[in-house]
């Protein structure tokens, strides 16, 4: 069934039997993203959505501290899902373990730190990153993106400017965080979407729920209904 079909359906068999609660669903975007990198994902009736809100995490704190700070902007005494793209995905993770939520869905992401590549885990010991300051990662950034996942030009203008509305020093801090992050085991139950060409976080070190065929890290918006259609159906 095609995507954009199975998203009508849903929303009508939704709406034809009328529920009466709503389920909160927050949605935890990337290092380099905001709440734009979920503008295809449509939920259906029922379910809220909330877009969580980065500030710039403490210079040391971990994936654990900075997902109990977020947590603030959680309404646990009602139902509710976690729905995270890439850095957005493990803070999610931290999350399930700290929170308990009725779901989590994750997209592009890793479920701890053996999920990563190589070069990632390396910084722990290696820091390489820390002889770069703020403006010069952030500068990077945007060649590293372009680089390594030329899929994003599909939606440029879009990545680009959300990109120029992060803070250097928050890209810096979230970077140490990743490169940093202990867990190295995960909750079960964490539903994973991942693309067979994402070279950010490439499949080679995943093990997924989903696996979603071409699919690429910027893959929430650039097939943004494919996705929306995997989360209705996971729901």
């Amino acid at each position: 069934m095609k995507p954009m079909l199975f998203s009508i359906l849903f929303l009508i068999v939704a709406h034809a039997y009328g529920q009466d609660s709503i389920a909160n669903v927050y949605f935890f975007p990337g290092t380099g993203s905001d709440e734009r990198i979920f503008s295809k994902i449509l939920l259906p009736e029922g379910y809220s959505a909330h877009y969580i809100q980065y500030s710039v995490p403490e210079k040391k704190a971990t994936m654990a501290d900075y997902a109990a700070l977020l947590a603030q902007q959680i309404d646990t005494t009602a139902t509710f899902m976690l729905i995270g793209v890439s850095l957005g995905g493990m803070i999610c993770t931290e999350l399930t373990n700290q929170l308990s939520p009725s779901k989590t869905i994750i997209i592009s992401s890793a479920k701890c730190r053996l999920e990563l590549p190589w070069q990632y885990r390396i910084q722990r010991y290696v820091p390489i990153n820390k002889l770069f300051g703020p403006r010069f990662l952030k500068a990077m950034s945007f060649v590293a993106q372009a680089v390594v996942e030329p899929d994003r030009n599909k939606q440029k203008a879009i990545f680009d400017a959300m990109l120029s509305d992060k803070d250097p020093l928050f890209l810096k801090r979230c970077v140490n965080m990743i490169f940093n992050w202990e867990r190295e085991t995960y909750p079960s139950g964490i539903i994973h979407f991942h693309g067979t060409n994402d070279h950010t976080l490439p499949l080679r070190n995943i093990n997924p729920s989903v696996i979603v065929p071409g699919g690429s890290h910027m893959m929430t918006l650039t097939r943004g209904e494919e996705i929306n259609a995997l989360i209705l159906e996971n729901l």
